[in-house]
């Protein structure tokens, strides 16, 4: 595979980890449903720009309006309040470590999905490691240490879980553009979003330029920019190789958190995430295969 598309992974994985430092930015400002509106609302915006631009067809089947509704629900609408509502109780490198879970939990969604691909042993083994990495993580909290509330920890995971509901959904619009795809599900997920966010918080007052910058990254780069290069990418690298991209977000997360929001980190926290990503090598398979010498997939 050409190193420039290593190079694109490694981007979308700094890109996607770094979503956790905007976020905490932004909530000096915004309330978590402000944030959350604003990246889908921005997120659908830059995508709809892109279909214009690249003078693409714009429209959809009526009939497809409730599944791309669902998908935005599932993909976008709640996974991107969670993690603003959790982090004011939990630090950004935790966030990121907790959404490293979101391949175990398309493995466990699949096995319960109708039709979905059954967990075998050595997917259920990585997903034993998974829970056990995030026990691990929130292990200080529970003990008193550290900022993150332990609680809020654990309700992060809803936003992953979300994601393996959503990445099981998806697979019922194959036949649709993905980039048309994502400009419906993120529009249709700011409209599930905006009511609600202006009845809790209210208009959104923005007064910091860094609040702006923020959402404007957030928003058109490290969702819709990352959303078209993701689907750009993965027919050329394949969805497992594009997977990898989950192994570097977590480092991302940590290392932004550490270094300039000054965040402190445990120990058990890096042994936390490695047992995670031990969990992710596991469930991908292929390590395994090229270790043991049997089937990736078996």
């Amino acid at each position: 595979m050409p190193v420039r598309y290593w190079l694109l992974i490694f981007v979308l994985g700094i890109g996607w980890g770094s979503s956790f430092f905007f976020n905490e930015i932004l909530l000096r400002e915004l309330g978590p449903m402000g944030v959350s509106m604003g990246r889908v609302g921005f997120g659908a915006a830059g995508c709809w720009i892109w279909l214009l631009l690249r003078r693409k067809p714009l429209g959809v089947p009526l009939a497809s309006l409730w599944i791309l509704g669902i998908f935005g629900l599932f993909q976008y609408a709640i996974p991107l309040t969670v993690f603003p509502i959790t982090q004011q109780f939990i630090t950004s490198s935790a966030a990121g470590i907790v959404n490293a879970t979101t391949p175990i939990m398309v493995v466990i969604v699949s096995h319960f999905w109708p039709g979905g691909e059954q967990a075998n042993l050595r997917k259920s083994i990585g997903v034993g490691f998974g829970f056990l990495g995030i026990l691990i993580v929130a292990s200080p909290s529970f003990q008193g240490q550290g900022e993150s509330n332990p609680w809020a920890l654990l309700a992060t995971l809803a936003a992953p879980l979300c994601y393996g509901i959503a990445l099981n959904l998806v697979r019922r619009m194959d036949e649709m553009n993905r980039t048309l795809m994502t400009a419906w599900s993120l529009t249709l997920g700011t409209i599930l979003v905006a009511p609600i966010a202006l009845w809790v918080e209210g208009v959104p007052q923005i007064s910091q330029h860094e609040t702006w910058a923020a959402l404007l990254i957030i928003g058109f780069v490290l969702t819709a920019g990352a959303f078209i290069l993701l689907f750009w990418l993965i027919p050329r690298v394949g969805g497992t190789t594009a997977s990898t991209i989950t192994y570097i977000t977590p480092i991302s997360a940590i290392l932004l958190g550490v270094l300039f929001l000054q965040e402190q980190l445990f120990i058990e926290q890096l042994i936390g995430a490695a047992t995670i990503l031990f969990g992710l090598v596991i469930v991908d398979g292929r390590l395994v295969h090229k270790v043991f010498g049997t089937q990736p997939n078996g």
